[in-house]
């Protein structure tokens, strides 16, 4: 053929039409993709329409093949922030002579999981917008664009359209409707968009409920703050309780009101010249405060911190949990006030977020004398996340607003949907189906019946929202857990097909990080915390393990030692002190502890020890966060606790960082299997006492030996099994001198080690780990059965 007509006949085959339908799915709803895609097919000339659906956004393009490819490629190359893209799919059709490219009504199509963006941080376009006198926008606490505001705690179902939000009842005014309407403005479609002329609007009222009639309620509510009041404040996700952080008269006031007697609060700083005022930050913490997500970053208080209540916010801690505005709400009150505020949950001790105007205040009139309130309803509440930073990297402890309902990237495809209905305390639920692992929002502690209702209602909105009928539940061992009674009670209302998969306590520590981390095959698993019913019966929490998915086997643990009183133990560390002396020093245990509890009522020594030598509700337990109690209440830190954690949390804080001495233990070989005798350690700690040694000092060697007893237990699985991978998880490793111990060592020993990233190593990643052993439980199964056929 003649070259120049080959060339002709080519060019023309470029520039023949075709059509292509394309399937996106991941965050791409609420996140301006398909504004993006719009102006996309205008910029190169192509046709045809895009829609949300319930698989995710579908476009039909139509046009010259090479356009069309350039096309394709910048969908991937050039998707807007927010969108995660998981997966995009092909189909080439005759072409049908679109005439225009249009945005269609969003369509239901076939049930599929289809991912959800998390409420997002107000973007710099909308915060330059709200502090411009010019701007219409002006001040108004409500404005957002397709690249920020609510989008989780607000969407009712999908596809995510306006009115499938509670933004539905606030209709557009003529220039909100322009913009929305608009493909080159940055509000085209985004479906929260309003106005003071026709969006939500904030006012302030008493602790009567009574409005006050004020020109601006923001700027009456830094007044009142600086004044000492205490402010309920309706956020994102529900109230905080906010007051003046400088003032520790306010926050005494707080603190009795709220009957929080000594758990940090979290503050609030304009921006982080203010935070550094008070605390270390880094680089990394820098970017992580400014993330579109915006956790509570824990920080390093400094040495002096003039003008701030820190003792009152934070007692015995050595660091401070800030975080940045989020709203536009916030940074108008903030800047309004120039002072740090606590803002913490609004709630009573211990009980879920208050997220309603009706609930609001019945349950926080006894805290609040003002509340800051807007009719914008909120319809699933969402508690800010709590995050640190190790090693360069996010750290979560608490995995909530801004990244729940976004799904967790693991390696396990799930063939099955699978509901996982995690723990006790610290609970959160996952949904797992197909590549997709999503994470609920934290829910709490599951023994107060608010929680306990809003876990119900978190479960029945997910299983609306993502159309999914899970048959496979996957649960605790533990038989006295909520979370398992609901589990056992959902698979009896489903009846026959439907099946619950219980999972030891621990293993689904190990398989939560390894599915965190995407681990395969098997690891050293380290699961520290403390309490999990182990597969004997027996309390566990001090688990040296040989672990993969399917299956664990324990081959090492810390040796047991009555739980005197069962869960009085766990409030009253003085019991545990009791115990392990006596574990150590055997019948003189008891005069070691009338000696050193000083502060402790000899009778009530007595008395338990009668509890201890009779078995009387003493059960044994290998926990090692019961050891931290132990030697806290033995130094003299904590004899009693007011929330979960304190004893092990304030013997964390008390640690001398420059101390390098460590004291001995004893690791008893029992055939394969080993345990862990900390009687010298508890020695060595009496002995310390007896001769006047620093509380510091002595806090600082318990964890060093820690550290030490992790490393020899790891290199002594590693010379049985060659296995070189340590997945270290359990509330624990919460504790960042432990860690930043614990790591160089096992390193330096030429292990592989991995901690969280994605999920906290607490209760509140085990979800994730139930749902994964589950699904490899379910899959072996069904292998057997067809080798069986």
């Amino acid at each position: 053929m003649n070259k120049n007509l080959l060339t002709a006949c080519i060019k023309l085959e470029q520039r023949k039409t075709v059509r292509f339908r394309v399937n996106v799915s991941g965050i791409v709803q609420g996140v301006g993709f398909r504004p993006f895609i719009y102006s996309l097919a205008k910029k190169y000339f192509l046709q045809g329409f895009v829609l949300n659906n319930t698989l995710g956004v579908k476009i039909e393009v139509e046009g010259e093949r090479e356009k069309i490819k350039s096309f394709l490629s910048e969908i991937k190359t050039s998707a807007p922030p927010l969108a995660v893209i998981q997966r995009i799919k092909y189909e080439k059709l005759a072409p049908l002579g679109y005439a225009a490219f249009e945005i269609r009504k969003s369509r239901k199509e076939k049930e599929e999981l289809v991912p959800i963006s998390p409420d997002i941080s107000i973007c710099h376009d909308c915060l330059r917008e709200l502090l411009d006198p010019e701007d219409r926008r002006f001040a108004y606490p409500f404005i957002n664009c397709i690249n920020c505001g609510p989008r989780f705690t607000i969407i009712q179902d999908i596809p995510y359209d306006r009115s499938r939000t509670t933004m539905k009842v606030f209709r557009m005014c003529p220039d909100c409707q322009v913009e929305y309407e608009d493909p080159s403005n940055r509000r085209f479609h985004a479906q929260p968009n309003a106005c003071p002329v026709c969006g939500p609007q904030v006012m302030l009222l008493d602790a009567e409920g009574r409005k006050a009639r004020v020109a601006d309620p923001i700027k009456e509510v830094a007044d009142r703050l600086k004044r000492g009041c205490v402010v309920a404040v309706k956020g994102l996700g529900g109230f905080h309780l906010a007051c003046d952080a400088t003032s520790p008269k306010a926050v005494a006031t707080l603190r009795k009101r709220k009957y929080r007697e000594d758990k940090p609060f979290a503050l609030m700083a304009l921006d982080v010249e203010m935070i550094r005022k008070f605390c270390q930050v880094n680089q990394d913490e820098k970017n992580l405060l400014f993330s579109s997500r915006r956790p509570i970053v824990l920080l390093r208080k400094k040495e002096e911190t003039p003008s701030l209540a820190a003792e009152e916010i934070a007692p015995q801690s050595k660091f401070l949990g800030f975080m940045l505005p989020y709203t536009p709400l916030h940074h108008l009150l903030l800047k309004e006030i120039n002072l740090p505020l606590v803002m913490t949950s609004g709630n009573m001790s211990d009980e879920p977020i208050v997220y309603g105007n009706e609930e609001a205040l019945p349950k926080l009139g006894g805290i609040a004398d003002y509340f800051l309130i807007h009719n914008r309803d909120i319809q699933m509440r969402c508690d800010d996340s709590v995050l640190r930073v190790f090693q360069g990297k996010e750290f979560p402890l608490r995995r909530s607003r801004g990244y729940a309902p976004q799904p967790i990237k693991v390696k396990v495809f799930f063939n099955e949907p699978i509901l996982a209905v995690g723990g006790q305390l610290k609970n959160t639920f996952c949904l797992a189906r197909g590549d997709q692992v999503i994470i609920s929002h934290h829910i709490g502690d599951l023994e107060n019946l608010s929680a306990l209702i809003s876990f119900e209602e978190g479960i029945k909105h997910f299983l609306k929202l993502f159309h999914t009928h899970p048959k496979i539940l996957a649960c605790d061992l533990h038989p006295n857990y909520l979370s398992t009674k609901f589990a056992e009670d959902y698979v009896k209302r489903l009846g026959r097909g439907a099946s619950l998969i219980r999972v030891q306590h621990h293993h689904a520590h190990i398989a939560s990080l390894m599915a965190d981390r995407g681990i395969e095959g098997k690891v050293i698993g380290v699961s520290l915390d403390g309490a999990g019913m182990g597969d004997d019966g027996r309390i566990w929490g001090g688990e040296f393990l040989v672990a993969d998915y399917l299956s664990f086997t324990r081959l090492g643990h810390l040796k047991e030692v009555p739980l005197p009183g069962a869960e009085e133990a766990i409030k009253k560390p003085w019991r545990m002190a009791l115990s392990h002396l006596k574990g150590a020093f055997g019948e003189d245990g008891l005069e070691l502890a009338l000696k050193h509890l000083k502060k402790v009522n000899p009778d009530k020594i007595l008395m338990v020890d009668k509890l201890i030598k009779k078995r009387i509700n003493s059960p044994l337990t290998s926990s090692v966060g019961r050891l931290f109690d132990a030697v806290s209440s033995l130094i003299g830190i904590r004899n009693e606790i007011n929330y979960e954690g304190q004893a092990a949390m304030e013997l964390e804080m008390a640690c001398d960082d420059k101390e390098k001495k460590s004291y001995p233990f004893n690791i008893l070989k029992e055939g394969e299997k080993f345990m862990v005798d900390p009687g010298p350690t508890i020695r060595s700690v009496v002995a310390d006492l007896g001769k006047g040694e620093r509380g510091d000092a002595i806090a600082a060697r318990f964890h060093n030996s820690l550290a030490l007893i992790i490393l020899q237990s790891c290199r002594l699985i590693r010379e049985r099994t060659g296995l070189n991978r340590v997945a270290l998880s359990g509330g624990v490793f919460q504790n960042m001198y432990l860690l930043q111990r614990v790591f160089p060592l096992l390193e330096s020993a030429n292990f592989q080690v991995y901690t969280h990233n994605q999920v906290p190593p607490n209760d509140g990643g085990i979800s994730l780990g139930q749902a994964a052993v589950a699904h490899y439980g379910r899959k072996i199964k069904k292998e057997q059965k067809i080798k069986c056929a």
